[in-house]
């Protein structure tokens, strides 16, 4: 059976929630969009219009995660008691305030309601299980699954066992859990905190020295971490991290080189773990295991793709690590000159195609010849004097038509450029043709006809190319006017 189908069937038809806080509503969201039925008991009020706030927001980002169609949501109902809400579910999810006396009231009362076979998990964010557990009828059933903020977006849950909680709880929840698209890490311990709060804390603790200390502002701070190793922890951990970063094949020689250093008063935090054989021993087993067949150079170059996929991310939101990539993009487009004899088509500096471009049968996926001349656009832009402050006070050109016509295929190493001509401008159109080479190769691989239309700035309608950038485009078409008319302009999509 696939993977996809077992998943369905480990979904939970309906799931009851007690509380209706940011994280209570976060996991309403996250299980009403995956199809499952939300029984919901909120004592604050406002619980129900929250939650709805959190389900749009939800089902916007959802839209932009995934092109996959989402089964048919599942319904929410607000109860008025936790009777009701454990009634009828499979999985209870307690996300109350962090008050022990609190959680383990009403932890209790859901075990005495709920049916002998339902799961009973609780959100909290550092209380161990067997304090949970201490007023349960079926402590049996009792494990903590820690989430965290956004519940609906970020996929990790911490599952801590209890004294009392059985294994095969453990096993149930993490199957539940990664059947509504997240991450479930099995503690092997109960400790206070778990683990991702323990570590985050501990930055946060030195944040609050450097404020207090005033070594650094709250900005300065945040920045230090939003443009640096923030950015690598998606990718990798802390420790696998040391390793490459001093390249070294043995991952015991890794730890043994940055021991010392840890040891150093860099930090309040200088309270460090002895580094004695048998420690040593331990990180390296298990960084080797971690890295499997990996070298040390395959590593650094999935860290690489990793990190141009989370910064090409952060620039489509014009945000932080992005907005710094965007600018020095922008830098070198205004630096490109264009190879052109003052009549001739404007010629895209040749790329190396990367070998992610390529699809299941080694071609380059068509997406990406969009990709080839929507770059070329922006250096046509770039040359007529579009530019940011432009865009900011004048407007910006829209494609509102584009075809493409494939002739050759491409593949991942091939050096290409783009030919780029305008075919007509007026105030407010252009009218451009690509033709995509392969570099020092005049036969053709493809073909880009795109029709823009200049927006206002403000407005979002059309409006008149202004100054500069009007004269520069029109005296532009007027010179490529002269050029030859490419034999595919215009055409039409036919059967022959």
């Amino acid at each position: 059976m696939p993977e996809s189908s077992k998943l369905s069937e480990r979904r939970p038809r309906a799931v009851g929630l007690l509380g209706g806080g940011v994280i209570g509503g976060g996991w309403a969201a996250r299980f009403v969009l995956n199809g499952v039925d939300v029984r919901l008991y909120g004592r604050s009020p406002g619980a129900l219009e929250r939650v709805q706030k959190m389900l749009a927001n939800a089902r916007r980002a959802y839209q932009r995660l995934t092109l996959v169609p989402m089964p048919a949501e599942g319904s929410l109902t607000v109860v008025k008691s936790v009777e009701d809400a454990v009634r009828g579910v499979e999985l209870v999810q307690e996300s109350a305030p962090e008050r022990l006396e609190l959680k383990q009231q009403l932890l209790a009362t859901a075990s005495r309601a709920a049916a002998p076979e339902t799961l009973i998990c609780s959100s909290t964010s550092g209380l161990r299980p067997s304090l949970l557990q201490a007023e349960m009828d079926h402590p049996d059933r009792l494990l903590v699954a820690h989430p965290f903020n956004p519940v609906y977006l970020l996929p990790l849950v911490e599952l801590c066992a209890g004294q009392s909680t059985a294994p095969e709880a453990l096993a149930r929840a993490a199957e539940i859990y990664r059947s509504v698209g997240m991450h479930p890490l099995v503690m092997r311990k109960e400790v206070d905190g778990f683990i991702a709060n323990r570590l985050q804390e501990a930055v946060f603790r030195e944040a609050l020295w450097l404020v207090h200390d005033d070594l650094a502002t709250v900005q300065e701070v945040d920045d230090a971490v939003c443009y640096s190793f923030g950015l690598r922890r998606p990718v990798i951990g802390p420790v696998q991290g040391y390793r490459i970063t001093v390249a070294e094949t043995s991952a015991r020689r890794a730890m043994e080189r940055f021991g010392p250093e840890l040891k150093l008063p860099w930090t309040k935090l200088t309270e460090v773990p002895e580094f004695t054989d048998a420690f040593l021993d331990k990180l390296a087993e298990q960084s080797d295991a971690q890295a499997g067949n990996m070298t040390i150079p395959e590593l650094e170059q999935k860290r690489d793709d990793c990190l141009v996929a989370v910064l090409q991310g952060l620039r489509a939101q014009g945000h932080g690590a992005g907005e710094t990539l965007a600018r020095w993009e922008q830098g070198l487009r205004d630096r490109i000159l264009p190879l052109t004899n003052g009549s001739g088509l404007l010629r895209m500096p040749a790329r190396q195609i990367p070998s992610e471009w390529n699809d299941c049968d080694g071609h380059v996926v068509e997406s990406h010849y969009s990709k080839l001349f929507h770059i070329a656009t922006d250096n046509l832009l770039c040359y007529i004097g579009v530019d940011g402050e432009y865009r900011s006070n004048c407007g910006s050109y829209h494609t509102v038509e584009m075809h493409l016509f494939h002739l050759r295929e491409l593949y991942a190493g091939d050096r290409v450029q783009v030919l780029t001509q305008i075919l007509g401008a007026d105030d407010k159109h252009l009218h451009l043709f690509h033709v995509l080479t392969r570099e020092s190769d005049e036969e053709q691989a493809a073909t880009g006809e795109q029709v823009l239309l200049h927006v206002s700035a403000g407005s979002g309608h059309r409006g008149p190319v202004q100054g500069n950038v009007r004269e520069r485009v029109l005296e532009l078409a007027r010179l490529h006017a002269k050029l030859p008319c490419p034999e595919r302009a215009g055409g039409s999509i036919t059967l022959r």
